[in-house]
């Protein structure tokens, strides 16, 4: 009995075993003790740096409550992103490990079900942007206009990112909790594409950044793995200057913010209030210190405005809660909506159980059961035992009801 060992890399099969113990919430100990291993024995299957046998491939599987095909499946991925993660490091950091492992679980989960439907995903991605010859500032806003004219976007506030980057570009996004410090990663493959992945504990305006800034990682740094971790050092260097100023271009263009701010101060009597600049921020889905300091830099408010701000106690989320901005509105996606109707679509016909629909949806059977009701094509109504579908009215009128 080999179970399909001999095709599978010991690296990539070690680290779907550490995911797998890693969402049981179970320790290294734990699953020694279970299976009467050493711990050293189940660190170097981890590792990839000892191979698995048949029967202690059985015992993780029943362990981990897993088919023993989501470990042997050709679902794994020639090239692993973890081990790029890793080799980016100086010292092996626990907490971008994680999220590296979180990342290439969700990819991995990714291409298996568009394997499974026979749906790849459509990548739409530009050739990289060359970085020299000039300043990275410049560099970082050439690019951000190219890619806002390839994408038809104008020049006014996106209203949507996460959605134009999935669908229009084809960027894999996930959204998932990460350490505090860590604000995403990127990640490009040949084979999963490019990878992005956003905490998704941090506030929308800095997930939007986070987003937009990986984003510059795909057009001009594709082949360097990066984890963005969050600093109060100002000082960035190197990509990183270059990708958060590509964010800072891309979100918010120079025409379009100076034309909306000339609006404002010529409807307002008193000129631009703190109240306006508020309203602006959220619109741009930025943060207010971002929205500001842009301003500054555009010589439409006076250099040193959001110290000034700081030093006279204002606090953004007491302005936010006097205008009545939801700022920070619950994440509702956390998976990518295209990722979702993949696993349902597969669930409906037949090539995945239920508790794979529910390992696949990281969720509950009964939320499972929930997205695969809301992603019903047809209202159905029981008719004598049978069910019928209906196209439902929608130009009716509700008057009365």
């Amino acid at each position: 009995m080999s179970l399909g060992l001999e095709q599978v890399d010991p690296r990539n099969l070690g680290l779907r075993l550490q995911e797998a113990r890693k969402a049981t919430g179970m320790t290294q100990l734990e699953v020694a003790a279970h299976l009467e291993m050493a711990r050293t024995t189940i660190v170097a299957i981890e590792k990839g740096e000892r191979k698995v046998t048949p029967h202690e491939l059985l015992q993780f599987a029943s362990l981990y409550r897993r088919a023993v095909s989501d470990f042997v499946s050709k679902k794994v991925v020639a090239e692993s992103l973890v081990p790029q993660f890793r080799a980016s490091q100086k010292q092996i950091d626990p907490n971008f490990d994680q999220a590296a492992i979180d990342l290439q679980s969700r990819a991995e989960d990714y291409v298996e079900l568009e394997r499974i439907v026979g749906a790849p995903l459509a990548m739409r991605f530009p050739p990289e942007y060359g970085t020299g010859g000039t300043a990275p500032e410049q560099i970082a806003e050439d690019v951000a206009t190219a890619e806002r004219n390839r994408l038809g976007l104008g020049d006014g506030p996106i209203g949507n990112l996460r959605d134009c980057l999935e669908s229009d570009v084809g960027i894999r996004i996930f959204y998932f909790p990460m350490a505090s410090k860590v604000a995403g990663l990127f990640a490009y493959s040949d084979i999963l594409g490019a990878c992005v992945g956003v905490n998704s504990n941090h506030p929308r305006d800095r997930r939007n950044w986070t987003l937009a800034h990986e984003y510059g990682h795909l057009l001009m740094t594709r082949y360097q793995v990066e984890v963005t971790v969050l600093s109060t050092d100002k000082r960035s260097v190197g990509k990183e200057r270059l990708t958060d100023s590509f964010a800072k271009y891309f979100l918010m263009p120079a025409s379009g913010l100076n034309r909306r701010f000339t609006e404002l101060h010529r409807a307002g009597d008193k000129g631009i209030t703190l109240a306006d600049v508020c309203n602006l921020a959220n619109l741009y889905q930025v943060s207010v210190q971002a929205l500001i300091l842009r301003l500054e830099e555009l010589s439409r408010l006076p250099a040193g405005t959001w110290e000034r701000l700081l030093a006279e106690g204002f606090k953004v989320q007491q302005a936010h809660k006097l205008l009545g901005i939801e700022a920070n509105p619950p994440l509702k996606e956390v998976l990518p909506q295209r990722y979702v109707s993949l696993a349902v679509e597969a669930f409906r016909k037949g090539y995945l159980s239920e508790g794979q629909l529910v390992r696949y949806l990281r969720t509950d059977r009964v939320s499972a059961r929930l997205q695969v009701e809301l992603l019903e094509r047809e209202i159905h109504v029981e008719n004598g035992g049978n069910f019928t579908p209906i196209a439902p009215d929608l130009a009716q009128s509700l008057e009365g009801r």
